[in-house]
């Protein structure tokens, strides 16, 4: 697939972009030479291979799920102004 100027005029419309003349044709080349590397890229084989998450096979060191605070919500309840039930309550905002 390949690009015409005409192409690159709409786009730029489209996209709300100014350009000149000279401009377009640079752009023209560019997303030319970007279409080409696709191309290039969807005529490799896949088959058989997997789909990955990351390119790079990577595994976090995770920590263990421990408590490592105390539980102080009695102590922050204690000096708000209005709670219920472990809540705390606010005044009412929308209507």
């Amino acid at each position: 697939m390949s690009l015409s100027l005409d192409d690159v005029s709409r786009i730029a419309r489209l996209a709300r972009i100014e350009i000149s003349p000279a401009e377009a044709t640079h752009t023209r080349d560019q997303l030319n030479g970007i279409l080409a590397f696709v191309e290039q890229l969807q005529a490799v084989d896949t088959t058989g291979i997997e789909p990955l998450a990351h390119a790079v096979d990577v595994v976090q060191r995770l920590r263990p799920d421990t408590v490592t605070e105390t539980d102080r919500r009695d102590d922050f309840q204690a000096i708000a102004p209005e709670t219920e039930a472990g809540l705390y309550l606010v005044p009412r905002v929308i209507e």
